[in-house]
């Protein structure tokens, strides 16, 4: 999940009401009108006395955050890594189902691949069709209780749909929790057991 506040913006000389969002690579302003601005066309990015400064080309903008700026500005000029969004750490024990590339590989060097019947904290399933969802089932029996299962699938595309995922992720009996971009073609949706299960 992004940042969310109420908040006013300065923008062409104007202020105006609405809620600020940041999620993902952009952030949105929605209220008396709308903004969009892609964090890869900012110029700069400020906080000072309450107020996020951004300079992009449709000129600059002022949000009034409060003491929320300072954090926006933090998280905007230092977006989370990969692998920081999907939980990877050190120490870890992790299962791969499928095909990775490299720089995800890249991403696992700091943990375990779990091997034969140890339990993972993490399980990556890449699905790059319907028929890999009917896997799910069987990766869940592999995971900890505090564990999560990660399903990969393509973005956009009509082999495999979000919602089919979430229904193949739900009738295992687990509980979708966070979708995050893994990669420019691929999504990720997280998994986990419902606490009344563990």
């Amino acid at each position: 999940m992004g940042l969310e506040l109420d908040c006013r913006m300065h923008y062409q000389g104007r202020t105006l009401a609405g809620k600020a969002q940041l999620e993902g690579d952009c952030i949105f302003f929605r209220g008396e009108e709308r903004l969009k601005i892609a964090v890869k066309d900012l110029r700069s990015v400020t906080a000072q006395a309450g107020l996020l400064h951004l300079d992009f080309p449709g000129g600059p903008v002022a949000l009034e955050l409060g003491a929320a700026a300072e954090k926006w500005a933090h998280k905007i000029l230092h977006p989370p890594s990969r692998a920081d969004k999907l939980g990877i750490k050190p120490g870890l024990f992790v299962r791969l189902v499928g095909q990775f590339d490299t720089s995800f590989m890249d991403d696992l060097s700091c943990v375990e691949l779990a091997v034969g019947k140890t339990k993972a904290d993490l399980i990556f399933l890449a699905a790059e069709d319907r028929d890999a969802l009917a896997r799910i089932p069987g990766l869940a029996r592999g995971l900890k209780l505090a564990g999560a299962l990660w399903v990969l699938y393509p973005k956009g595309v009509q082999v495999i749909r979000e919602g089919e995922v979430l229904d193949a992720g739900r009738a295992a009996g687990l509980k979708d929790t966070k979708v995050a971009a893994f990669s420019a073609t691929h999504t990720a949706l997280r998994f986990v057991i419902p606490v009344a299960a563990r």
